[in-house]
Formats: C-alpha cells, structure tokens, sequence
C-alpha cells in the first residue's frame, strides 16, 4: 500500500529517534497491511515534509473499484480498504438506494448511511452492470472515465451464477482495456466444490461460468488474477485480495 522508494528511504536514514506517525488521510500515506505496519523514526517532522515533497509522486494510495461490492465481502473489503488509506469506489446498479438509511428492497445491494459515513474513503458509483437493457441506476453515464480510467486495481465480486455474471465481467474488461489497459484486473468467486452447497442446482453451468468469467481476465489483460475464495470466510477472503493488490502493485 505504499510505494516503497520513498518509505525505505526513510526507514534506513540513521537518525535519532523520533517518533511520529503520519495522518493517512491528509497525507496521503498509508499504512501497509499489519505485517508491514511500521512507526516512522525521524528526528523532527519538518524534515520529513521536506523529503515527503520530493518524493510525493512515489508516494500515494492505491485507487481500487469494486463492481458489485454491497454484498457482505464488499462491504468487508471496502471498509477494510478505507482503513489502510486507499480510495475504494464501488460500482453498484443504484446508488441512492445502496446509501439509503436503511435498506428499501433485498434486490438491491445496500451498505447504508452510517457505514458510509463511517467510512469517507468509500465512493458508491452506478453504472450498467453489464445488461443495457436492465438498467436502474440513476446516473450510469460515462461511469467508465469516471472510475476505471483512474483505477490501480478492478475487482470484480458481482455476484449471482446466471448470465449476469459473465456480461458484467464482459463489460468490465472491454471499457478497461479501452480507458485503462494496465489496472490490474481481479475476478473473484467460490470454489468450484462449494458451488454445491452455496446455489444447488446447474452445477456444470455455474461453474462454466466461473470459468468464463477468469477467461475473459486471463486472456485479454496483461496484469490479473483469479481468486477463488472458501463461503463465509469474509476475513481470509479479505486478506487474499489484498494481499494480491499489495504484491502486484507495491
């Protein structure tokens, strides 16, 4: 979660202790995952302001787009996200009823008022979802150049195992390789096994267009992976897509 040219750079400076922590936020510094969580020891902080002008094109917070991200590991990884200091902008089919103070209709993804309000980091954006003829969002236009053109990394967690599913993978990789070519592309979805226990029935179809779905990322996008996640394990699958956001992109 940070560029580390300019961190390593300050960790191995041989000055006396000195310890202060940035403010993620305004800075926009962020604190790597917990295994490389670290104090900053300098002896004075208007010396590292003056190293942090120099260095500040090395050193910034990922933009990561989550396309159907209002489910419980969207909201989970939004939020976790958020925290370590990065931008998350998730895509969903209406915003204004995914922000809603409470939730209107189970058929709509929804993270709420407070949840975003706790979290100021966290963006709703509408877009198409993939099917033109299925569109419920009040302002999906030109929602390609708003997100995908700055975005680091797109993951898709669109959920569902019809037709859907693989139109909204389909329109994620067209309009990135069009406004975006080098963001790195994560598609995730169960295990093939647990396709069973979590949506019975068409098993041979659902997971052909699992698939499908990591075909059209594998093929088509030079920088991508394909995670496949255990059901209702939320902070491992957490974990797991950040952990591969972090290595291909610190």
């Amino acid at each position: 979660p940070i560029k580390f040219d300019a961190l390593n750079l300050l960790l191995n400076s041989n000055l006396p202790m000195y310890f202060w922590q940035l403010n993620t936020r305004s800075s926009k510094i962020q604190r790597t995952h917990s295994s490389h969580a670290k104090m900053i020891s300098l002896k004075n902080q208007s010396f590292l302001l003056q190293i942090l002008a120099l260095y500040s094109p090395l050193i910034h917070g990922f933009n990561v787009i989550l396309a159907g991200g209002t489910g419980e590991l969207g909201r989970a990884l939004s939020a976790s996200l958020a925290k370590d200091g990065h931008d998350v902008t998730v895509l969903c089919r209406n915003a204004f009823l995914a922000a809603a103070p409470a939730r209107v209709s189970s058929d709509f993804g929804w993270l709420g008022r407070s949840f975003l309000e706790k979290n100021p980091g966290i963006k709703l954006r509408d877009w198409d979802g993939g099917d033109l003829l299925d569109i419920v969002g009040q302002d999906w236009l030109g929602w390609q150049d708003d997100t995908l053109s700055k975005a680091d990394a797109v993951v898709n967690l669109v959920g569902g195992y019809t037709q859907q599913r693989e139109m909204a993978q389909e329109r994620i990789v067209r309009e990135s390789l069009r406004v975006n070519p080098m963001a790195l592309q994560i598609t995730v979805g169960p295990k093939d096994e647990e396709l069973k226990i979590i949506t019975p029935g068409a098993y041979a179809a659902k997971v052909a267009r699992l698939k499908h779905c990591e075909d059209l990322v594998s093929v088509n996008c030079g920088s991508y992976e394909c995670i496949r996640i255990e059901a209702n394990r939320i902070d491992d699958s957490c974990e797991r897509i950040k952990k591969a956001i972090y290595d291909r992109l610190g």
